[in-house]
């Protein structure tokens, strides 16, 4: 069964990523979460970037605020896809520091970066990524979409009355 990797450079960014484990849990895809920073804790993030692929991970969920150097630090190391998502930290210029350091990744190396504070939508990217080989996660996916729909169609209709 594939698991999905979810790493945050703090413990403050827990909030955020928190989104990405609750989607990712309601499709029924397994998470191994943990705190790896890329500025105090080098040798660590060396270790699970290049060993995350033989612990059964198929993605990896990087969040990170500031000069936000995990992600694309994870993905010069890993075979795996990396998706990073830039968090709004108090040390922030505005979040764009995050942005910037996580969307210009160098070629040869890519980064699918979500929107600031996007955790929900690397989760359910991270899904689609494994949904795309495994039909069971595929049809979660189809039925999470219909239900955004219905959502849109049901909300249309209560402006209407």
């Amino acid at each position: 069964m594939s698991k999905v990797g979810i790493i945050m450079g703090s413990a403050s960014d827990l909030p955020i990523m928190q989104q990405a484990i609750d989607i990712l849990k309601s499709f029924e895809i397994k998470t191994e979460v943990d705190i790896v920073s890329a500025h105090r804790t080098p040798e660590k993030l060396f270790d699970y970037a290049k060993n995350a692929h033989t612990r059964g991970i198929s993605v990896i969920i990087a969040g990170a605020g500031g000069a936000a150097h995990l992600p694309g630090m994870v993905a010069s190391m890993s075979p795996l896809p990396v998706i990073g998502v830039p968090v709004k930290s108090r040390n922030s210029i505005d979040g764009w520091d995050s942005v910037l350091s996580i969307l210009q990744m160098p070629g040869g190396v890519p980064v699918a970066t979500v929107a600031l504070d996007g955790a929900l939508n690397a989760g359910i990217l991270a899904a689609q990524i494994i949904g795309s080989s495994n039909p069971s996660i595929l049809a979660k996916i189809v039925e999470y979409k219909e239900n955004l729909k219905s959502k849109v169609y049901k909300s249309s209709e209560e402006l209407k009355k």
